[in-house]
């Protein structure tokens, strides 16, 4: 039997599906092809609407070895395992005359764990287990979450926490999973034979398409000890996301609650000399953390400083004891001996890596205002540390012996993929050298006629916006716009408060017209309700920007509040900003721009999300128009019809009203 061609495979996938074959979503399936194939890496950029899920799941299965494929959202990975992957299988079946086993891997504290169930949960003030169950009042919500917890362990097959509906609050799953430093391990627990994440991991290593989380691919490439199973081609979908994530993974944080608690769960378990020590570095350490540091931390006030240093003499004296428990009376001894070991590690690692004092850290202190007493105090004082640019460990890590293809709607920014290339450790496009990953960027397009289906306007006459100010001429041009849109507008906002501020104002002005506001609500009761009347509107901050899936007629007009820069005072992209200009680049374009370009583009993306969708992105920040930089931003966006004329705007607005008005009349 000759081999199936792609095409066919690709059309009989979009089939099983109930999709629409797209050019595009061809000419990416192709291309993945012959990265797989080459053993090459692909950047492409695949707008909304392409498919391209199916654009690199058929040539992934096709290929017939193991594939990891990498998400930034839980919606994503629901889709692919739970819909994209079960049908494609069975839809290639017949044509590859196998049927490709997949799976989907989490990090171990996504799973619930049995020990934790069954046995109880280390307690911080007092020796050994304490039952949760027993100590939660039945009628209070942890107590009922817990319950739910308990029948739900003797039906579920996975344990998966996103499998459990409705969900539970963090602290009740708190009492039933554990991280990988405090797990026994399988071979030393007693329910390691019907460990979830145990047999989520041999899935894995069984299966052809294991899918993923950027978390967990970070993980794997910064710890060095794999947790994913060896593969041959990794495909990191939703990638615009990828940096932040792995960054994020990458930061270490303490804060004087979090040492506290090290002390606690290891004083019971060290000689009474190990313990004091590391108690007397605990207050030390507090003491400092009450002060009132800068933000970033250049140079380690001395203070600091030899807190640190006390801290993680301290802590790796107590590492070295804690092999030995002192009483032992403990109940489950090696569980308790276990989470303790996994604070102190935790405490001794991030105060080693502050006091190193790398150059490629950032070091900046966090204080929250206080909400409620002493104990709350002291948890908002936090010292975090995250690299400068975590480009050369994924040029390292992620690069290497494996053929990598990374996608989203926004990898081109400013007319190519040099920009999100560089942030992923990629020389120029088509730059010659020996340790230089060779890489291609494809931009397969979209199926929709952004030109004729969306304007992308511009308040030229606006002020230009001043940090944190009161912006009443935008908060005035905002009212006209909704006006004449009837509603349906998606605010997207540079802070929070911004949005808030906003929403107040307009509440007033145009009671007619409900505004919803992140936070109020969770984010899938806001979308549900504002897709479900046209009239609302919704106003949000940074999850908005990327998160938001509304076709139809709620969704008319994105208003941007202004360009999303980075605060000047965040403290890793300023030190991002200036090591570029250090080096003699354009630390601004770099870093800056690209971070608005993205966000903008994702933002943006939000208007259009079928072939019969209408409407306009208004950008409410003359410097789109005005500045030098301006033009890469637009260049960023889809290829929107672009004008700077209110009122014509609001005629496009209030004709695209109506229309949708008789639609929805007729529908009726």
């Amino acid at each position: 039997m000759t081999k199936p061609s792609l095409p066919e495979l690709l059309h009989a996938a979009v089939t099983a599906v109930g999709g629409v074959e797209r050019p595009g979503q061809v000419t990416m399936a192709q291309a993945v092809e012959q990265a797989i194939d080459d053993g090459s890496h692909l950047l492409v950029q695949a707008g909304t609407g392409t498919g391209k899920s199916l654009g690199y799941l058929v040539p992934a299965l096709a290929h017939g070895e193991r594939v990891i494929v990498a998400t930034a959202t839980l919606a994503l990975q629901r889709q692919l395992v739970e819909r994209d992957l079960p049908r494609t299988v069975e839809a290639l079946h017949p044509l590859l005359r196998r049927r490709p086993e997949f799976a989907m891997l989490k990090g171990r504290s996504n799973y619930l764990c049995l020990h934790r169930l069954h046995e109880g949960v280390p307690q911080d003030e007092e020796e050994g287990l304490f039952d949760q169950f027993e100590a939660a009042a039945p009628t209070s919500k942890l107590g009922q979450d817990l319950l739910r917890l308990r029948d739900w362990s003797q039906e579920t097959e996975t344990g998966d926490r996103d499998d459990l509906t409705p969900g539970v609050s963090d602290r009740a799953w708190s009492q039933v999973s554990v991280s990988s430093r405090e797990c026994l391990g399988a071979s030393k627990c007693a329910y390691g034979a019907e460990c979830f994440a145990e047999m989520a991991r041999e899935r894995a290593k069984l299966s052809e398409v294991v899918v993923t989380n950027h978390a967990l691919l970070a993980i794997d490439a910064i710890e060095g000890a794999p947790v994913l199973p060896q593969h041959e081609v990794l495909i990191v979908d939703e990638a615009h996301e990828l940096v932040s994530r792995v960054t994020g993974v990458a930061t270490g944080e303490l804060t004087p609650g979090q040492v506290n608690r090290a002390v606690r769960r290891a004083a019971k378990l060290v000689n009474e000399k190990a313990a004091d020590q590391l108690q007397t570095a605990a207050e030390g350490f507090e003491r400092v953390m009450e002060l009132a540091l800068p933000g970033r931390l250049e140079e380690i006030p001395e203070d600091l400083g030899y807190a640190l240093m006390a801290l993680r003499d301290a802590a790796r004296t107590v590492i070295s004891a804690i092999g030995s428990t002192r009483d032992k009376s403990v109940q489950d001894e090696d569980a308790v001996r276990k989470q303790a070991l996994a604070s102190v590690e935790t405490v001794h690692d991030v105060a080693e890596r502050i006091s190193n004092g790398s150059e490629w850290d950032v070091v900046w202190y966090e204080r929250h205002e206080p909400r409620g007493g002493a104990a709350y105090r002291h948890s908002g004082a936090s010292l975090r540390v995250a690299p400068m640019s975590v480009s050369g460990l994924l040029r390292e890590k992620l690069f290497a012996d494996r053929s990598v293809v990374l996608t989203s709607a926004t990898l081109k920014l400013g007319g190519d993929f040099n920009g999100v290339g560089a942030s992923l450790g990629l020389a120029p496009e088509g730059t010659e050298g020996e340790d230089l990953p060779q890489w291609k960027g494809f931009d397969v397009g979209s199926p929709f006629d952004y030109p004729k289906q969306g304007i992308l306007y511009v308040a030229k006459h606006l002020a230009r916006p001043a940090r944190d100010g009161d912006r009443a001429d935008m908060l005035d041009e905002l009212t006209e716009l909704i006006q004449a849109a009837g509603g349906r507008t998606l605010g997207l906002f540079s802070s929070m408060r911004a949005a808030q501020l906003a929403a107040e104002e307009l509440r007033v002005r145009i009671p007619e017209f409900p505004i919803l506001l992140q936070g109020e609500e969770t984010l899938g009761e806001l979308i549900k309700n504002f897709a479900a009347d046209p009239k609302t509107c919704l106003f949000g901050t940074l999850s908005l920007w990327q998160g938001v899936d509304v076709p139809g007629p709620s969704c008319q007009l994105v208003v941007m509040d202004k360009i999303p820069f980075p605060r000047p005072d965040d403290p890793v992209m300023s030190a991002r900003q200036k090591a570029v200009e250090d080096a003699g680049g354009n630390g601004f374009m770099a870093v800056a721009a690209t971070h608005a370009a993205l966000l903008m583009a994702q933002g943006a993306g939000r208007l259009v999300r079928a072939s019969g969708d209408r409407g306009v992105v208004a950008v409410l920040d003359q410097r789109l128009a005005t500045a030098r930089y301006g033009s890469y931003l637009k260049t960023s966006l889809p290829d929107f019809w672009y004008t700077t004329d209110r009122n014509q705007v609001r005629k496009s607005l209030a004709a695209i009203d109506k229309a949708a008005q008789q639609t929805e009349e007729a529908s009726a």
